[in-house]
Order: structure tokens, then C-alpha cells, then sequence
């Protein structure tokens, strides 16, 4: 019986060839985009999952000041105390959570590694990887101990045993424990992981916010006791003591300084659903939940529109197979065995459709890997579970409807003839189609809207400008001299030509500056952002001054107590004359407590990306504290004789400033323009899925159209013998179609205007919807559907009218 169905199944699919290949092309798509989304949401929701330790874990959490800023940085006391005193903590570990990039020696060979972090000794107890040599337990007690990853020790000692031996690191010499293998996807995948992170200087500082910190809680430990806890350490030697110093009570101090609020993330859910930080939060970044959910629904929909486009095919197809099921039931077959075989032939053309979805995967994996930044494939039990589970799915949402449909034919209407002029199934597939033109205007009014945000955030006036600056890393490890040095550097490749400024701040345009440090004035307690800067620096980056001046070599005193304010800090602090204000802060200063005035209101500038409000600001002058918090050195370059320049610049770097590292450059547009990789991520993925969701929609569309118009061969072959013209038949054949596109796209407009106003939500400067959207998807199509409709109904229009009617 099976084999006579599959001879039947050929034997229609030669019939049809092109519907045939549109039903497997269309599906395959489908379960294309379903197969990219499961990959890349396995990937994400793996992160982690290994560590046995990760329901206890969780990531500390500080909520600082009135703007809410949120850092995953403590400080040393702060996490001491909370060890000591809160039995329900089992361990701490303070740990960098970023990585370090710099250069590790051993005798005379040397690599540059990007994954450096520096730990507690008990990491391991917190991110348990494999030992595959040397020491198990107690791996960094020893201040100079250091542990490597099995690829980077390969790399660093070839065959060598790399336990004991002496390696260098900001030249200090530190000695191999232990070697490991990184099992990843994990938050931390730390190459090198160095001991000895805490400094002495900070064991008693409850302001230095220097050192990620985890805790490892009890099992069975309730964590809302935990956090309450953890907050009163907070209270009582912090918000209390300050209190009393101030000669205030809690509630007044609060009230006008504002109170940290601590937030613990599970290491379990790190990865997607950690809290929004300020800073980083873990070196691997955190996961994009809205980029996940997008991918997930879009391909769903874009499956849904798949499958409906093949039951819309084989509804319509079925009127060709009447006769089959009528003399079929005559001779004795059941129901069920009909609805048997039209689903085992729907089986047939489900698995093609997977191994074609497949080999489209397959192929353009790498593509998708690098859209993603990924290294994703298709492998895995978990992988296949859910590839059986879409095949089962597809086969049941697929072969149900039409088989049951076909299954019901009235015999005697069927075998009499009249079959295929009833009207049976029509609305079905008619309002088949009308959801798929709703989902097509669903994606071309997102593509649009989506558009139009990315575009605003690439074009929108920032507050500086970054053109032809480059950002170099200045990697001096002599801390103590960097000032100098930068100084001595600024004053040599001046000289360079093509070498028009010089400056730098202790920030990244597009990563925020490297310190915040908070203060009351007027009893209203802000946490502005640092901006440790040299003279000229705003000149150079073409940031305004909008009052009073900028700080300036001339005035002895913009190098002890002056300093510029943003406008937002000035407006937060109800300043309607900054000029000459003085301000108390906690920044600096041998007691921690330096004054400043105000000489200068510095116009807003984008120092982050467009999600986000300009934060207020403080600029100083980098000779003004005892430390140099600055990473990069800015150069404005011309862009005649561009190379030359670089190359001279090259020369001088990796001879005078660090032979270890080899000369890197970027241009600081192109560093700002990564704040907003991800929206132009989802940018480029709605412009793909939109030619998808148009390539289905099209292919269901025309064989819907032809299936239409053909059964209405003989209508229009009277119309023609009565003497109707081309156009008259042309706008009888196209205005039903019209009529539907108007409906979809009545049906699409309101979840695309109720979806794309939340995910604008996410920006903190955004673009308001216009109709334009709406009105340019209607028009596409309308003129789509026309295309399409007329081109079909024109070749209808020139039969062969006696080939028609020969018979009537």
C-alpha cells in the first residue's frame, strides 16, 4: 500500500513540477529560519549551565546614586564585612570582571593575550574547570601564582611542562600551578587568571568601587534574608557613620545623598537576564534577550507563513485530485486511509524540505556566525531532539488540514464533474492569503521603522566629532611615570607630519569614561561621570563650551581646583549661574575632600550610546589629581598622505612607548559606531527575513493566482466570444487580490505599530512613527500583488477560446 501511495506521489509530483517545487522551497525556508533561531538560542541559554556551582553563585550588584547607575564593582571591606558577618555566605571572590589585554613573557618568547583576569584564590571554587596539571586545591594562594589555560599554555611552552616554571606579567614574575581547559560557553573564560588582585591601600577604602565581586551562598539559604542582610552592611557602616559625620540623621542623609542599593545576579541566569550595568558586567558580555526573542518570533512567523502558503497550495491542488478520492472511496478506501496517505505524501515532502533547510544552514552558517560573532553548529543531542520535534510538528500542522480537507469530498459531486466550480475551501484559502499578506506588511513596516531608527542614531549631531581622530592604546606599564611619558610622546609626535593634535581622557567615546565619583550640593546628591582630561582636549573633539571657558595652561588654577560641568549636570543640580560655583567633592585630595569651581558649562556631548541619556559630567584637568586614570592617546591626523603618517606613527610607537605591543589604531567614529551594532544587527536580519517573508508570500501568491484563474478558463473565454476587452478582464481577474491586500495589511499594521513602539522603548533618543511606513508598505504592496496578479490574469486573457467552448 505504501509503495502504490509513493508511485501516486511521484506520478503528482511530475504533474506539478513547479508547484511541487514551490511547496519544498517554501517550507524549507520556513525550517531554515527556525533552525538558525534554535541554534542561536541553545547557544545563548548554554551559558553557564556546566558550573555545578551556578544556582549558588551570584554576581554582586551596586546600585549608585540618583541617576540609578548600576556597577558589578565593590569594594574590599564592603565584601569582607559581608563574609564576616552573614553566616548564610559560604565564600567571596573578588575578581576582575573584564579581561586585561597585555603582553606574558616566558625567557624569550612573548604573546599578547586579551583574556587576562586577576582573582582571589579560590576562582576555581567559583568557576570550576578541569585541572589537567598540576595543583587541584589552593591553586593562587600564593600572592605570585598564576594558572593557564591548556590552549595558551601550549602556545607559551610548546612541550614543555609548564608547571613551576616562572613567567612575566606587568613585569612581575609569576609561577605556573595549574593548567586548564576552559569549558565554555561560560561568563568567564579567562586565559591567564593571576592571584594577588587586592591592594593593600584598598583593605580599608569603602568608596573604591575597584573589584567585581562573587558570593557564594549556602544551599537551601533564603536569598531575599541574604540580600536583606547584605543591604545592612551598607546601612550601618556607610549610610549610619556618614550620617553621624554630617551631623545629620539616616532619613535626612538619605533623602539628600541618596542610598546604595545592592542587587545579586544568579550566575544561572547571568548571561540574558542580569541586571543593565553601567560598566562591564562579565568579560563575555551578557547575552541580547531582545535580539533572541526577535530571532525566535520572526522565524516562528516566518514558518507559520511557510506552512500556511503550503496548506494554501495544497487545498488549492486538491481540486485536481477530486476524481482520485471519488473513484478511490468508490472502489472501498476509508477516510482514514485517505487522510493516511495524503499525510505520508506531506512526510515526503517535509523531509526534503528539512534536508534542503539543511544544506541552506549548512551553507550559510559562516555567514551567520560572523553576523552573530559566533561559532555555532549543528551538532549536539539536544540539536537533534528538536529537529525530530519540528519535523513532527511541520508533518502535524502541515498534513492535518489539507488531508482531512481532501479527505472530504462528496463523491457524487466529485465523479458528476462539477467539483471545481463548487465554491468548497475557497474562503480558507482566501483567508489564508489575507494572513499572509498581514504578515508580509507586518515585516516591510518593521524593515522600515527599524530603518529609520538606525539611520537617525548614524546621523544624529553626538556633540563632538570624531573625524580623522584615532584612538591609540598607550601601553606604558610604568605607572608612576605615565604622565610624564605621555607628555614626553604628545610633544614628539607632534612633530610627526600630518600630525595636527594631541590629546587624551581617561574614557573611550562609545564605552563611557573609567570613573564616577558621587556628591551632594544644594542637598540634591548626583553621580556624575568622571572626565580626566588634557588641555585641548574638547578643542580638538570639537566639543562646545556653551558658558564661561574651557580650562586652560594660562590659569595656575585649572591645575589645582577648577573644573567644567555638562549642562545635564548643571540642570540637575538647578544651577541657573554655574559660573564661579563652588562644589564639595569626595574626588581627590589627601582627606578625600577637595573643593571645586565651576570655571566652564561644556555643552551635552554622546559619551555613550543613543539607548542611553547623556549622564552628568565633570571635566578636570589631568594634572590636577595624583593619578593618571588614562588608557589611549588621541590624534588628530590629516587626511593627506593618511599612511605615511601612520606608518611614522608605527615606528615611533613600537620603538619609544612599548616595543612589547605592536601598533594599533582606530578611528574613534568607528569605535562610536559599535554602540550601535546591535540595532544595525537587527537592521540587516529584518532586511534578510523581509526578502523571505516576500519570497514566500510571492510564491504562494502566483500559485494561488494560477489555481484562481484556471478554474475560470471557461468563464473567460465566454467573456471573450461576448467581446470583453484585455483591461475589462485584466481588472475583473485582479481586484479580488487588491481587496485582500488591503485586508492583510489592515491586519498587519497594529501588531507592527505595537511591537516597533516597544522596542523604540529601548532608546532614550528615537525617531516618533509616521505614517510614511505604513504608507510606503501599503503601496509596495499593492504594487507586488498587481505584479504579479496582472502578469498571471495577462496570460490568462490570450487562451485559445474555441479550445474552451469546442465542447459547450
Amino acid at each position: 500500500m505504501i509503495f502504490n501511495w509513493f508511485k501516486i506521489f511521484v506520478y503528482h509530483l511530475k504533474q506539478s513540477k513547479l508547484f511541487s517545487l514551490l511547496n519544498v522551497l517554501g517550507l524549507s525556508i520556513g525550517v531554515a529560519s527556525v533552525i538558525f533561531a534554535i541554534l542561536y538560542w541553545n547557544n545563548e541559554h548554554a551559558y553557564d549551565q556546566w558550573n555545578p556551582k551556578k544556582e549558588n553563585v551570584y554576581q554582586v550588584l551596586n546600585i549608585i546614586g540618583s541617576t540609578g547607575d548600576t556597577w558589578a564593582t565593590s569594594s574590599i571591606p564592603f565584601g569582607q564585612t559581608c563574609k564576616a558577618t552573614i553566616p548564610e555566605i559560604e565564600q567571596i571572590c573578588f575578581m576582575n570582571d573584564w579581561y586585561n589585554e597585555a603582553v606574558v613573557k616566558y625567557q624569550n618568547k612573548k604573546v599578547i593575550d586579551k583574556k587576562i583576569t586577576i582573582s582571589d584564590n579560590n576562582f576555581f571554587d567559583f568557576f570550576p574547570f578541569p585541572i589537567i596539571k598540576g595543583a587541584k586545591k589552593d591553586i593562587l594562594k600564593e600572592k605570585n601564582s598564576v594558572a593557564i589555560a591548556e590552549e595558551q599554555a601550549k602556545l607559551l611552552f610548546n612541550d614543555e611542562d609548564p608547571i613551576g616554571k616562572s613567567i612575566i606579567y606587568n613585569d612581575k614574575s609569576y609561577i605556573v600551578k595549574s593548567v586548564y581547559r576552559i569549558v565554555k560557553p561560560s561568563s568567564f573564560e579567562p586565559n591567564y587568571v593571576f592571584g594577588d588582585i587586592i591592594r593593600e591601600g584598598d583593605i580599608n577604602n569603602w568608596g573604591n568601587f575597584s573589584y567585581g565581586l562573587m558570593i557564594k551562598i549556602k544551599k537551601g539559604a533564603d536569598l531575599a534574608v541574604v540580600s536583606k542582610k547584605i543591604h545592612n552592611v551598607n546601612y550601618v557602616n556607610r549610610t549610619l557613620k556618614d550620617a553621624k559625620e554630617s551631623g545629620q540623621t539616616p532619613e535626612q542623609y538619605i533623602k539628600e545623598n541618596g542610598e546604595i542599593k545592592v542587587v545579586l545576579d544568579q550566575l544561572k541566569t547571568l548571561r540574558l537576564h542580569g541586571t543593565k550595568t553601567t560598566g562591564s558586567a562579565s568579560p563575555e558580555g551578557k547575552g541580547n534577550l531582545q535580539l533572541i526573542y526577535i530571532m525566535a518570533g520572526l522565524s516562528i512567523l516566518i514558518l507559520v507563513l511557510s506552512l500556511v502558503n503550503y496548506i494554501n497550495l495544497a487545498t488549492a491542488s486538491a481540486i485536481k485530485r477530486a476524481k482520485e478520492v471519488g473513484v478511490r472511496k468508490i472502489v472501498g478506501a476509508s477516510k482514514n486511509q485517505i487522510i493516511a496517505q495524503f499525510i505520508f505524501e506531506t512526510a515526503i515532502i517535509v523531509t526534503l524540505s528539512i534536508l534542503f533547510a539543511l544544506a541552506i544552514v549548512e551553507l550559510s552558517l559562516p555567514y551567520y556566525n560572523t553576523f552573530l560573532r559566533k561559532t555555532l553548529t549543528m551538532n549536539g543531542g539536544e540539536f537533534y531532539l528538536q529537529l525530530i520535534l519540528i519535523f513532527g510538528l511541520v508533518i502535524i500542522l502541515a498534513g492535518i488540514f489539507p488531508a482531512i480537507y481532501i479527505s472530504n469530498f462528496e463523491t457524487l459531486k466529485v465523479l458528476k464533474g462539477n467539483f471545481s466550480r463548487s465554491k468548497s475551501g475557497i474562503w480558507i484559502r482566501n483567508s489564508m492569503l489575507i494572513f499572509q499578506f498581514g504578515i508580509a506588511a507586518f515585516f516591510i513596516i518593521g524593515a522600515l521603522i527599524v530603518n529609520s531608527q538606525v539611520d537617525y542614531m548614524m546621523n544624529k549631531d553626538l556633540g563632538f566629532s570624531g573625524n580623522q581622530v584615532i584612538r591609540i592604546p598607550f601601553n606604558y606599564q610604568d605607572y608612576a611615570k605615565k604622565g610624564d611619558k605621555y607628555q614626553l610622546t604628545k610633544q614628539e609626535i607632534l612633530k610627526i607630519p600630518g600630525v595636527e593634535e594631541v590629546s587624551t581622557f581617561a574614557g573611550t567615546f562609545g564605552n563611557s569614561t573609567n570613573s564616577s565619583s558621587g556628591f551632594t550640593h544644594n542637598g540634591v546628591f548626583v553621580q556624575p561621570r568622571n572626565v580626566e582630561m588634557d588641555f585641548d582636549f574638547l578643542k580638538m573633539m570639537k566639543i562646545k563650551i556653551v558658558e564661561g571657558r574651557d580650562l586652560s595652561p594660562k590659569f595656575a588654577s585649572d591645575t589645582i581646583d577648577n573644573w567644567l560641568i555638562n549642562e545635564t549636570l548643571a540642570k540637575t543640580l538647578g544651577l541657573k549661574n554655574p559660573i564661579n560655583t563652588v562644589i564639595t567633592s569626595g574626588w581627590g585630595g589627601e582627606k578625600g575632600i577637595m573643593k571645586f569651581k565651576v570655571v566652564g558649562v561644556v555643552k551635552d556631548f554622546h559619551i555613550t550610546g543613543l539607548q542611553n541619556k547623556v549622564p552628568p559630567m565633570v571635566f578636570i584637568n589631568m594634572k590636577t589629581l595624583k593619578w593618571n586614570n588614562f588608557q589611549n592617546v588621541y590624534v588628530k591626523v590629516s587626511p593627506n598622505n593618511l599612511s605615511e603618517t601612520l606608518d611614522k606613527l608605527k615606528v615611533y610607537w613600537e620603538k619609544n612607548v612599548n616595543p612589547d605591543y605592536p601598533f594599533f589604531y582606530e578611528f574613534v567614529n568607528k569605535g562610536f559606531a559599535r554602540t550601535y551594532e546591535e540595532q544595525v544587527k537587527q537592521k540587516d536580519l529584518f532586511f534578510i527575513l523581509n526578502l523571505v517573508v516576500i519570497t514566500i508570500a510571492i510564491f504562494g501568491l502566483f500559485a494561488l493566482a494560477s489555481f484562481s484563474m484556471e478554474r475560470r478558463l471557461k468563464e473567460i473565454a465566454i467573456r471573450k466570444t461576448l467581446g470583453a476587452e484585455t483591461d475589462v478582464l485584466l481588472k475583473e481577474l485582479s481586484k479580488q487580490y487588491i481587496l485582500f491586500c488591503f485586508m492583510g495589511f489592515g491586519i498587519g499594521i497594529v501588531p507592527a505599530y505595537i511591537l516597533l513602539q516597544k522596542w523604540l522603548e529601548d532608546f532614550a533618543f528615537r525617531i516618533n512613527i509616521s505614517p510614511v511606513p505604513f504608507t510606503v508598505a501599503l503601496i509596495s504592496l499593492v504594487m507586488l500583488t498587481l505584479l504579479i496578479v496582472l502578469a498571471k490574469a495577462y496570460q490568462v486573457t490570450k487562451i485559445d477560446v474555441l479550445k474552451y467552448l469546442k465542447y459547450e
